[in-house]
């Protein structure tokens, strides 16, 4: 089957799962059990008639999630991706690019699309600045709602959305396939903020990848949520439960920090996404396009 397909090489909050030095009970099963480890949120995109793939978030879990993207991909497409796209500068969607370099891939002008900050971002601060003058990649600038063409009815297309923009703009992407499409925005502030609206957004794709780093805006024990918005998933669903049965069951959560109870495929929250009718993004899940 030669269709273009998603697949989902992470589901978890910038720092994956479980989190660098947390002791607490959220963590512990996967550290005693590296089977319920997640990578940091990414996706991968193949084209089979082509025999190119292409990654979308460049994760500190990079080295392994080409291993894991190797195993979802047709022998004969070559193991280094044929471009990355980057969301924004948050330390979990960028900082993999540092194995491009010469101490370890030492990729020749491999294609990283960025919007104009984050592009500027890459060329002007170290080390992603060697990376550019080594050759190792070729920042590409995106324009918003303009698609990058991929193939023969294959693309992607970057979203503005409103999140904290310390050294970039953040974006979402719209992948459209040649009979399918998806959305994808792992951060975002709120989506009060986002135009067009969710609803509009959902109701023009087949499958929609939204944030969901928090369960609800107790989960860190008191610390100042306004310091990191993100809309918490009992928002988000409370935001989405008119919408039509088939409307709702397009929704994949995703991006999910190491105290999300949706960790953990047998919680109490895990059943209630569920019985609302949404879904919940899965490591390693094929999507065709």
């Amino acid at each position: 089957m030669n269709a273009p397909y998603i697949v989902v090489l992470g589901v978890a909050q910038d720092a994956g799962y479980p989190s660098i030095g947390c002791r607490g009970a959220c963590c512990a099963p996967a550290w005693d059990d590296p089977a319920k480890r997640r990578f940091a949120t990414s996706l991968g995109i193949v084209d089979p008639g082509t025999q190119k793939r292409w990654i979308i978030d460049c994760t500190p879990d990079f080295k392994d999630q080409l291993r894991l993207f190797d195993a979802h991909t047709p022998e004969g497409v070559r193991s280094c991706p044929h471009g990355i796209f980057i969301t924004h500068a948050h330390v979990g969607h960028y900082a993999g690019l540092i194995q491009l370099g010469r101490e370890a891939l030492d990729t020749q002008k491999m294609p990283v699309w960025a919007m104009p900050r984050m592009a500027l971002f890459l060329k002007e601060n170290g080390p992603w600045n060697q990376l550019v003058e080594l050759n190792n990649i070729l920042v590409c600038e995106m324009v918003t709602d303009r698609p990058v063409e991929l193939g023969d009815g294959l693309s992607v297309t970057p979203i503005l959305v409103p999140h904290r923009g310390e050294y970039s703009e953040t974006v979402g992407f719209r992948i459209e396939g040649p009979a399918k499409s998806a959305l994808f925005i792992p951060d975002i502030d709120s989506w009060d903020g986002l135009t067009p609206s969710i609803e509009e957004l959902i109701a023009g794709v087949d499958v929609a990848y939204l944030d969901a780093t928090f369960f609800s805006a107790d989960e860190l024990g008191g610390r100042d949520m306004t310091q990191i918005p993100h809309p918490p998933v009992i928002e988000t669903m409370r935001r989405l439960k008119n919408l039509p049965d088939c409307e709702r069951a397009k929704v994949r959560l995703i991006h999910f920090n190491h105290t999300n109870p949706l960790l953990k495929a047998d919680s109490a929250e895990v059943f209630a996404v569920r019985e609302a009718g949404f879904n919940i993004a899965e490591h390693g899940e094929e999507i065709r396009l």
